[in-house]
């Protein structure tokens, strides 16, 4: 999978958008509601790698699956995976820790309870 590539599918989830906190060597993608990072995209020993937010249980099966995915790179090793994406990971694969990491960063949806 290609920067580009990573980019185009994360930018497919709705209201999220590109950041560089970090410089331009790190892509950031987050959510436009809370601002939570759940995507970011870099070079990592001649290797393209974005951390991916993980249930802790569901890290340490995806780590054991696959040897492209290694504990978060620069970020909490126990919530974050850093998959390689430049390795033989079916993007099916990838596309699904996206989502996964999506859906676990995104904005809370605030119920209104109605007046008594």
């Amino acid at each position: 999978m290609t920067i580009d590539e990573i980019m185009e599918y994360c930018l497919s989830y709705p209201a999220c958008y590109v950041d560089h906190p970090f410089g331009a060597e790190w892509t950031v993608i987050r959510h436009k509601g809370n601002k939570k990072s759940f995507a970011l995209i870099y070079s990592h020993n001649d290797h393209l790698c974005v951390n991916l937010k993980c249930d802790p249980g569901r890290a340490d099966f995806l780590r054991s699956a696959f040897e492209e995915v290694k504990p978060g790179y620069h970020m909490n090793k126990e919530h974050w995976n850093t998959v390689i994406l430049d390795g033989d990971l079916p993007d099916d694969d990838i596309h699904d820790m996206v989502k996964h990491s999506y859906e676990l960063t995104k904005p809370k949806i605030r119920v209104r309870k109605a007046p008594h």
